[in-house]
């Protein structure tokens, strides 16, 4: 086999049917076996060679190509393992939500994929209302009929609603989920271009400011939901999924379990809180999650979180909007200016990569504090 040649193969539908489509590079060699495939045909809305996908036609390019060339199927079967996340998938709110009549409603068949994949439940909100938003958007062609130029056209028009990158990048994952994971054609829409990304320096607070915000807290259970999201670095869904098993008190440490990433880890747990939580259990008595619904045993609510931040800020006569997530990046931020090893940041926080926690280097004072002042 002669290094460098290759055979690509891609899903492709064109005209409602799905082919196999084969890319590869000027060559002489891989031209002439493509020309001994049944019925093969050139697209040149594509730029490959294609023919159709049969079992028998797949077996045939293994054959034909076999110590010739290499065929690469990355893009042509899905390989992406099964999410390890023991979270079990709740779909009440899908059967009981309002919607309007002839609304069109995500196929039974993704549901099942993304509970088959195990997706965490925040990411299969996301992906249905985006899904559906997408597909109600397209509501007089079938699913099978939409193609590479809806999507993209699609796509611009979010662009032009002035829609966040965010939400345009879940909206091309949840399309690319049903095309690929659900109808079994990975890459199949592999030219949709995605915004380039953002790099947003994050939102600090100064430690007077956190200090304050804690002390305008309605109650001790509000109390507790701030300086944890502080002092520990914790993300919200990380906090409500906290259970009273979590919290270890001899060696100071919270574990986080099914975290970003479906990955455990361990945080620290300040004294001054852990005193306040003493405090919190004896009045409240949460007997699963730390945190628990005032009305069930259920864990406390998102929204209930942000609003908790929020008021407290406002309290504080903060101006600007304080979210949960602030203070994760004010603790993280404040470690590094006090000399803490980002490294070790990085594991308190959870990033599989110090790159990921170096973005808090470009906000730490500590950095400026050396430069010479012009002025004076």
């Amino acid at each position: 086999m002669e290094k460098g040649r290759n055979v690509t193969l891609k899903h492709l539908l064109i005209k409602e049917k799905r082919y196999i489509g084969l890319q590869f590079n000027t060559d002489k060699v891989i031209h002439a076996l493509v020309k001994e495939l049944p019925n093969v045909r050139w697209s040149d809305a594509f730029n490959m060679a294609y023919v159709i996908n049969s079992e028998q036609n797949l077996n045939k390019i293994f054959s034909i190509f076999s110590g010739v060339a290499w065929v690469n199927c990355n893009y042509f079967f899905d390989n992406k393992p099964i999410h390890d996340n023991n979270e079990p998938m709740d779909i009440t709110w899908f059967r009981k939500r309002d919607v309007p009549e002839h609304f069109r409603h995500c196929p039974t068949s993704y549901l099942d994929k993304l509970q088959l994949k195990k997706y965490a439940n925040n990411t299969v909100k996301s992906y249905i209302h985006a899904f559906e938003t997408f597909i109600n958007y397209f509501y007089s062609k079938a699913l099978i009929q939409i193609n590479e130029n809806d999507v993209r056209n699609y796509i611009l028009k979010l662009i032009q609603d002035n829609k966040s990158d965010s939400y345009i990048n879940i909206a091309i994952n949840s399309i690319k989920f049903y095309y690929e994971s659900v109808l079994g054609m990975p890459n199949r829409f592999y030219q949709i271009e995605r915004p380039r990304k953002e790099k947003k320096l994050p939102k600090v607070l100064s430690k007077e400011e956190i200090i304050s915000i804690i002390n305008h807290t309605n109650n001790i259970k509000h109390r507790c939901i701030v300086s944890l999201l502080y002092s520990s670095g914790l993300r919200r869904s990380e906090l409500l999924q906290l259970k009273l098993k979590d919290i270890n008190s001899k060696r100071m440490v919270i574990r986080v379990e099914h975290a970003k990433g479906n990955k455990d880890r361990y945080t620290v747990l300040n004294q001054s809180v852990l005193n306040d939580m003493r405090t919190y259990f004896k009045l409240y008595k949460p007997k699963t999650y730390l945190f628990e619904s005032p009305i069930s045993d259920h864990q406390y609510s998102s929204s209930s979180v942000l609003q908790i931040v929020v008021n407290a800020a406002k309290n504080a006569g903060i101006r600007e909007r304080v979210t949960p997530h602030m203070l994760r990046h004010s603790f993280a931020t404040h470690l590094l200016e006090s000399g803490t090893d980002i490294r070790y940041i990085q594991l308190l926080l959870g990033h599989s990569s110090t790159k990921t926690t170096e973005i808090y280097t470009h906000v730490a004072t500590n950095s400026f504090t050396d430069i010479k002042d012009l002025l004076s």
